[in-house]
């Protein structure tokens, strides 16, 4: 069995959501030959030299599960694309390229975030292209801590904000642009977050059939993809 989930958006303001992913990897995880998370794994993170005492046990939770014999891969979110090689580490999770193609259930599945679909969000992707310059990234990460912490509660405001004023198509996946990705990629299953609109799309690749499975985001409840003999299920589940 392998799990897939994403978008859980970790913080301490959520405790119930913390609870219920450490429920995941004390229960259900530990059967797993692989967890992947697919980003927006925190709701923010400002670097690895900057992690709180909640993150740090997470980290901790992570590291038990993987020492228990179940490898944990990580993929960069919009919210946490500053999450480096000392957390993985740490935790003993493998830090994915996205996109990335893996071997689930038989056969290559393309592996993203998803917020590289939605190419209608200009300004989203333009902002993204920016933060993403490894140029960037080092000035990021080298920043005082301080300035790091005003600079991730402003882009977090900011997104909110705009997420709320953008039309509902905009922020979602350009229905064009999935099936060249999947052919350029080989693939005839994708599977990634961050649309926050967990369902299994039917589509066609190269006149071949083919599916797009988009993970849920976890709020008032939490959401599993889990790859098994009897195939993909996609399913959420009730917070104790």
């Amino acid at each position: 069995m392998i799990l897939l989930i994403s978008d859980l958006h970790l913080q301490e303001e959520r405790p119930d959501i913390s609870r219920a992913f450490v429920d995941l990897l004390e229960g259900r995880a530990r059967h797993a030959k692989a967890l992947y998370i697919l980003g927006d794994f925190f709701e923010a993170w400002i670097g690895d030299d900057a992690m709180s005492p909640f993150q740090q046990s997470i980290c901790q939770a992570l590291r038990q599960l993987s020492d228990a014999g179940t490898a944990i891969y990580l993929m960069h979110g919009n919210r946490d694309f500053l999450l480096g090689q000392d957390f993985c580490k740490a935790a003993g999770a493998t830090l994915l390229d996205d996109p990335c193609v893996v071997e689930l259930g038989g056969e290559p599945v393309l592996l993203m975030h998803g917020d590289t679909l939605c190419t209608r969000d200009l300004g989203y992707m333009k902002l993204r292209r920016y933060l993403r310059n490894p140029l960037s990234l080092w000035i990021l990460r080298h920043l005082p801590l301080s300035t790091r912490q005003k600079l991730a509660r402003k882009l977090r405001s900011e997104s909110q904000s705009q997420s709320r004023m953008k039309n509902t198509e905009i922020v979602d996946v350009t229905p064009e642009q999935v099936p060249l990705v999947m052919a350029a990629h080989g693939v005839r299953t994708l599977v990634h977050g961050h649309t926050h609109r967990p369902a299994i799309h039917k589509l066609v690749v190269d006149g071949q059939p083919a599916r797009r499975i988009v993970l849920g985001d976890w709020d008032r409840r939490g959401w599993a993809l889990q790859v098994d003999e009897q195939g993909f299920q996609l399913a959420p589940f009730d917070f104790n």
